[in-house]
């Protein structure tokens, strides 16, 4: 790794210096099937705006299904407990779902053709940690944190956190020092000047690795907690049990500002009514607690439109997958990749969230073409922000086995831009539509210069 002298100029001390900095101009997107990272020129003055400029494949196929991936360094490299300014935001971190391979990828020097440094093998991983089926990658003070949700074997759990060391990418071990009774792993993230770790729970390997367990979903058999942790001590703290109907807790997003002690959590499915949901989270009292702020419907439909894993409900989910905070802590978008809408709600009193605007372009029943269009397959899935909540950008695929599922007549990979108003509002940008082609899937997005899910702050 090169040295860097000086402070990284996308490195921000705090959410409002985010906002204005300049535009993001490429956005790296995570494929699979087979795996490669793709690179889109966002460049409204680049005559390649909204093509694939560059996709650099992987070298085992479709072994990985690479799925989430993240930065090496962020804005957490300025926090005062940990102050690491020679760290520069210049490699990805992209673990495979499926092998628990990790490549790094270096973006210099050219940004618009990364290009692999380093591979850490399963092997590797599995034998200094004890975990595999790596996914949520953040970078922190103290090294770069990775998700895993399953135990060596990759059957079952607990999964929990491992650490890489932000230097040489060495694989340091198993974060948690006192798991308490944490065994789902999913998403994770931090109020990092309050030393509180938040993490969420989906399943462990056996239950989502070959598709949905229908009986296991209806045994209430996926996670249904928030569980925090002493962000120095490493050691469980207490656990929120949402209630057992509501099964699989997906994506963590604290307040950006860091004086804020609250945050949102997503949950898949409410197993008695088929609605998905968004809980906050705050403390009252010493204690945390969490209350489901937003509620989302099933939407009943015919039968005869609906692949064979819903036939029997009559309707469709929405599926919550996803969802992203602007910096300024106002927005909340939300991706339903059932129903193939974007919702927008206005979280400025995080208790009382107001629907403000939907789009919706694809879906599981009755797809939305696109404005230009053209057709997508699959539903609004993975969705990044720029960082000064001008631009949303989603992808359509979810996790192989399960697309197939959902979508049993195929996902072709795309990626879809979404305008939005400064006092809220959107519209699907019509001259914007990315084809993949080839059959490949498209998952995460990241955003060179970082994005509304990469950063930490710890200035407000």
């Amino acid at each position: 790794m090169s040295k860097w002298f000086g402070t990284d100029p996308t490195f921000y001390p705090s959410p409002r210096s985010a906002m204005d900095a300049p535009s993001e101009k490429l956005a790296y997107v995570a494929l699979f099937d087979p795996d490669a990272i793709g690179v889109v020129d966002l460049d409204p003055d680049s005559d390649t705006c909204g093509k694939v400029i560059y996709r650099l494949d992987m070298p085992h196929g479709s072994e990985d299904e690479l799925h989430h991936f993240g930065w090496n360094a962020c804005s957490s490299a300025l926090c005062p407990t940990a102050f690491h300014p020679q760290l520069e935001r210049r490699y990805l971190i992209v673990p495979g779902i499926r092998s628990s391979r990790i490549y790094i990828l270096d973006t210099k020097p050219d940004p618009t053709r990364p290009h692999i440094v380093r591979t850490i093998e399963p092997e590797d991983v599995k034998q200094r940690t004890g975990y595999s089926r790596l996914h949520t990658v953040h970078c922190g003070p103290e090294g770069i944190f990775v998700s895993a949700l399953g135990e060596a074997d990759g059957k079952g759990g607990p999964g929990g956190i491992l650490m890489l060391d932000h230097f040489n990418f060495n694989v340091l071990g198993a974060w948690e020092m006192d798991r308490g009774p944490q065994t789902f792993a999913y998403d994770f993230w931090w109020h990092i000047a309050h030393d509180v770790t938040m993490t969420s729970g989906w399943a462990t390997p056996d239950l989502f690795e070959d598709g949905l367990k229908l009986d296991a979903l209806l045994q209430k058999k996926y996670g249904h907690s928030i569980h925090f942790f002493d962000s120095r001590t490493r050691r469980h703290i207490q656990e929120i049990d949402l209630g057992d109907q509501h099964q699989m807790v997906l994506e963590i997003r604290p307040a950006h500002n860091p004086r804020k002690t609250y945050g949102f959590a997503s949950v898949v499915i409410d197993v008695t009514n088929l609605a998905s949901s968004i809980w906050a989270w705050y403390q009252e009292d010493g204690k945390w607690k969490a209350r489901k702020v937003i509620e989302i419907p099933a939407v009943p439909t015919d039968p005869a439109l609906l692949p064979p894993v819903l036939k029997d409900v009559g309707a469709v989910p929405p599926l919550v997958t996803d969802m992203v905070l602007s910096l300024d802590d106002r927005f909340l978008y939300v991706s339903c990749w059932g129903t193939g809408e974007l919702l927008q709600y206005d979280v400025s009193d995080p208790f009382n969230a107001k629907l403000v605007d939907k789009v919706k372009v694809g879906g599981i029943a009755n797809p939305v073409v696109h404005p230009s269009g053209k057709p997508m397959t699959g539903g609004v899935q993975m969705v990044e922000l720029s960082r000064d909540g001008k631009r949303a950008y989603f992808t359509n695929s979810l996790y192989k086995a399960w697309d197939d599922q959902f979508y049993p007549e195929g996902i072709q990979g795309a990626m879809v831009k979404v305008n939005i108003h400064p006092e809220g509002g959107m519209e699907i940008d019509k001259d914007f539509f990315v084809e993949f082609g080839g059959g490949i899937r498209a998952h995460q997005i990241r955003l060179d210069g970082g994005d509304c899910s990469t950063d930490t702050f710890c200035y407000p």
